[in-house]
């Protein structure tokens, strides 16, 4: 078994890196809002977008600004080189910038993937 991770730069291409994951067969991928070090680094310089009188609100990125991480698990190899033939027919060149990090890592032990959920 295998665990699959996607840091996805630009997340226009969310919903269709979703669907091209799914048409391979994956069954499920959790998805979460995430943002790297560049983006942290240029956000602690100096701001001139920040109001007179700030919200919390205000110093938080918008969901739409962060990167998106996703990851999965996958029974065996074949599947591992077809979602990454997907990801790089959606996202194109993963060596380019500003495309993702796609890391495949094996899983020793999974606990609470078979929930019963219907296939």
């Amino acid at each position: 078994m295998y665990l699959i991770l996607f840091v996805l730069h630009d997340p226009d291409y969310l919903d269709e890196l979703l669907a091209a994951w799914e048409a391979e067969g994956v069954r499920g991928v959790t998805v979460l809002f995430s943002t790297g070090l560049g983006r942290i680094r240029q956000k602690s310089a100096m701001r001139d977008d920040i109001p007179l009188m700030p919200s919390l609100e205000d110093f938080y990125e918008a969901p739409d600004d962060l990167s998106r991480t996703l990851f999965t698990t996958v029974q065996d190899h074949a599947l591992v080189d077809a979602l990454v033939t997907a990801t790089r027919r959606v996202v194109g060149n993963l060596e380019d910038p500003d495309t993702g990090l796609l890391l495949v890592m094996p899983v020793l032990e999974a606990y609470g993937l078979q929930k019963g959920r219907p296939a």
